[in-house]
């Protein structure tokens, strides 16, 4: 049966059950979680459940003490993502499961969307076993307009920055940026800056159990000039965005995303996050399966529908 995306979410039925603990899967950075993810323990407490902070790589967890191990803000996974879903497939009640977070958290699965017809922001990936000198890497830069660099693998806007193409030091940052991402082992992607975003922002359409249940727009994160980020990026967020045009895109990507890994389960949650394109209309810029923010604070009832799934999931 495959999975249902139409409608909104019922925001207050939940499903209580008797005493059970849920973790909320965190990183040493956020020990007693960031401030959307307590919101949802609230909701979680309020549905009686117990929901408890656990740091994903903290050894002394007992993950088989949880009926559901739900991951929220494990933003420190990017240098070392192989320990990370290893500890995941360790766990069985993980949510999203292990195949999802193995998949979603390396962004060559733009590349399988742009094949299954999505849209999705043009790309150029460079791969690190090609050791590209830095005149090879000036060739592969834009010639017009300007870009975004950002590494494979990250959390958020970490390592991420935006260059324009007609400044000789801009070029030159950017070199050096691609240059020692790739030095690092690490995977690159580069991406024209659609300009639209700095007009009409970021759309990010989050769904819960399979069906929509609210949006959000960010403004745009990054401006001219600024040095690649090492940290996680909080968003600055206003209510509303979903457009028709773009729930049919996201509502599209998700199904393609299960078709892709295989599995017709609704992921517990998912965030999907559009931009305009040059034709103002939206592009997939990525879908959000391991660790998004799910911007509870823009709607009062967001965190009671999460709740209530995940109290259906361990009745």
């Amino acid at each position: 049966m495959q999975p249902r995306y139409r409608g909104v979410a019922e925001p207050t039925t939940l499903v209580l059950v008797t005493d059970p603990r849920v973790a909320l899967v965190t990183c040493s950075d956020y020990p007693e979680l960031d401030a959307d993810d307590r919101i949802l323990a609230d909701a979680l407490k309020d549905a009686g459940i117990e929901a408890v902070p656990a740091i994903w790589d903290d050894p002394s967890v007992q993950w088989d003490e949880f009926a559901l191990v739900v991951v929220r803000s494990t933003w420190d996974y990017a240098g070392r993502r192989d320990e990370f879903i290893a500890w995941a497939k360790s766990v069985p009640t993980i949510m999203n499961h292990a195949d999802v977070l193995e998949w979603n958290t390396d962004k060559h699965y733009l590349k399988e969307m742009d094949e299954r017809g999505i849209p999705v922001v043009r790309t150029l990936w460079l791969d690190p076993a090609r050791h590209l000198t830095s005149q090879a890497i000036h060739t592969r830069l834009p010639a017009l307009g300007d870009y975004v660099i950002k590494p494979t693998i990250s959390a958020g806007t970490q390592d991420t920055a935006r260059y324009q193409e007609y400044t000789a030091q801009a070029r030159g940052e950017a070199i050096m940026h691609v240059r020692d991402l790739l030095r690092s082992g690490r995977h690159v992607m580069i991406q024209p800056y659609l300009k639209l975003i700095d007009e009409k922002g970021e759309t990010s359409l989050i769904f819960i159990d399979g069906e929509f249940s609210h949006a959000a727009r960010k403004n745009a994160m990054l401006s001219r000039g600024d040095a690649p980020s090492l940290s996680y990026q909080q968003e600055e967020l206003t209510a509303g965005g979903a457009d028709p045009e773009y729930r049919e895109l996201a509502e599209r990507a998700i199904e393609q995303a299960h078709a892709i890994i295989g599995d017709n389960e609704p992921f517990l949650y998912a965030r999907v996050d559009l931009i305009p394109g040059d034709d103002g209309e939206p592009v997939l810029l990525e879908i959000e399966l391991a660790e998004p923010t799910l911007f509870f604070s823009v709607d009062d009832q967001a965190a009671q529908r999460f709740a209530a799934a995940v109290a259906k999931r361990i009745a």
